[in-house]
């Protein structure tokens, strides 16, 4: 694992299932770095959570690796905010990869498998704060959810990813190391806010290849609890 203070400034199987509460999926994000050499046990994990019916798994790859060695190709410091936002949240000053966070709330060392699972289990047993479902017509693809109690305003954020990538890493950390990686985030785009007091029915936007959109609670310094997700084929 590797660090970064960015106030002044890196063998279980998870294929099992869990029973939610309700019937959305769990998010899980890690975040990542080609440059990392402590990521690959945690992308394959990721990996092994992508084929999950009950878990939307996102790889956010970070660029703040990037210098020494090796740039991600997949890196974007808008994945770096984002973790940065989570730690202070969280009333972190660090952040480091490889690691995950599930539903949003929880934050677990993408060497702690067990610990993960426990998190994904415990969120699934969580009572459904809110639920989303999608709805199809000859106008497109529609987000809908009933109204809702919620104690701040609910984000939707649409996010798009490559199933899957191998690369050939020809420096840094894992020089000479060809490695596969799920579900890269591509895109991240929040659509809009919702405050739960009405019914929600937001039309999505077209294309853009596998997905997922979320509804993810303010936080008060970032990023809250992810409250419902559905998952884009």
């Amino acid at each position: 694992m590797r660090r970064i203070i960015f106030g002044a400034a890196a063998a279980v199987t998870l294929l099992a299932g869990g029973v939610r509460a309700g019937d959305d999926p769990v998010v899980v994000e890690l975040f990542t770095s080609q440059g990392c050499s402590s990521c690959p046990p945690a992308d394959e994990m990721l990996a092994d959570l992508s084929r999950r019916d009950d878990v939307i798994a996102l790889g956010l790859h970070v660029d703040y690796w990037d210098y020494i060695g090796w740039p991600d190709r997949f890196a974007d410091q808008a994945y770096t905010s984002r973790q940065q936002h989570y730690a202070a949240e969280a009333g972190e000053r660090t952040i480091y990869t490889p690691q995950f966070v599930v539903g949003g709330r929880r934050q677990v060392t993408g060497a702690r498998p067990i610990e993960l699972m426990d998190a994904i289990q415990a969120h699934e047993e969580a009572p459904e704060e809110v639920h989303v479902a999608l709805e199809e017509g000859a106008d497109g693809l529609w987000l809908t959810a009933p109204a809702a109690q919620a104690p701040r305003p609910m984000a939707i954020h649409l996010v798009h990813y490559q199933p899957e990538s191998r690369v050939e890493i020809e420096a840094g950390e894992n020089a000479g190391r060809t490695l596969t990686y799920a579900n890269i985030v591509t895109s991240w785009e929040v659509l809009g806010e919702w405050d739960g007091s009405t019914p929600l029915r937001m039309q999505l936007p077209q294309g853009g290849g596998p997905g997922a959109v979320l509804v993810q609670a303010t936080g008060h310094h970032g990023p809250g609890a992810i409250l419902a997700a559905a998952r884009l084929d």
